[in-house]
């Protein structure tokens, strides 16, 4: 299949339009109607739904945009690998979820500059189920996720013990009862064992899905919650938190997963710069 007609597939799904699509792809409309014609054609399905809307996803459209997308990302990969930039014999795709970006991995990013000269990197931020959808898939060697699910034929490993703590910037315990509680989501294992921890309390007043903004609101405001040691140690060290020690701890460690058929001797190398990096003297603020 022509990879220009999954481009244009994916172009249109986004846009939810022909017309935006080929404006967004600098082509013509009746280009971009001729590649989905062609498309549906070896398909054998109509995969969009035209009226004056825009274009919306048929069943069977629907069930193709998975595959369109590993295959454009698949061709993207093979180009990067073909392509290869000067000076380099192999090149790595890897993945990390937004809050292990800094600095643990712009940290592996500095090793391996120094350390793997001859390895080309290709490097994104992206949500922890695509991540592992893509290793899954072959679209990326490997990723560093919390919590990774069980899949089928990839590797996981612990790399960083992580654990969630109760902090607060006031002088008295701030338990989930409190009125400046900030529920923080750290992901489904987390909900069940909070719940499971705090049956009775009430529902907070604010809850937030990204830790780092949580940080900064009670920080800027005052209140409690639970954040990952790491974020928490440079402002305990400073007195603006506070441990609350009689709250239970969680687990919320950092793993890398890699696909069990990639290659052995540039994985041990890519870990062995990622273990470096996460030993405790290097991790003082993720």
């Amino acid at each position: 299949m022509d990879i220009a007609a999954a481009r244009t597939f994916l172009e249109i799904v986004k846009t939810g339009s022909f017309v935006r699509a080929a404006g967004n792809l600098n082509v013509t409309q009746t280009a971009v109607s001729a590649r989905i014609r062609v498309l549906e054609q070896q398909l054998d399905r109509q995969l969009f739904v035209r009226n004056k809307a825009g274009a919306r996803l048929t069943p069977a459209g629907d069930q193709f945009l998975h595959y369109a997308t590993t295959m454009v990302q698949i061709w993207e990969r093979a180009l990067h690998q073909v392509a290869m930039p000067a000076g380099r014999d192999n090149v790595v795709t890897i993945g990390g979820e937004h809050s292990l970006w800094n600095p643990l991995l712009l940290d592996w990013l500095v090793w391996m500059r120094s350390e793997c000269g001859d390895v080309a990197i290709r490097a994104q931020i992206d949500v922890p189920d695509r991540l592992i959808d893509q290793v899954q898939e072959g679209v990326l060697d490997l990723a560093l996720v919390y919590a990774p699910p069980h899949r089928t034929g990839i590797v996981t490993e612990l790399l960083v013990d992580e654990k969630l703590v109760a902090v607060t910037t006031g002088p008295a315990p701030g338990d989930p009862s409190s009125d400046d509680y900030v529920y923080v989501d750290w992901g489904s294992e987390f909900r069940t064992s909070h719940h499971a921890a705090f049956a009775d309390a009430p529902s907070p007043a604010l809850s937030v899905n990204h830790g780092p903004l949580a940080m900064d609101y009670i920080l800027a405001v005052g209140g409690s919650g639970y954040f990952r040691m790491g974020a928490a140690r440079p402002h305990l060290e400073t007195g603006r938190l506070r441990l609350i020690e009689e709250m239970p701890e969680f687990s919320y460690s950092v793993h890398v997963v890699y696909s069990a058929k990639a290659d052995e001797k540039l994985m041990e190398r890519v870990r062995t710069g990622l273990r470096a990096v996460a030993q405790p003297s290097s991790r003082q603020h993720f």
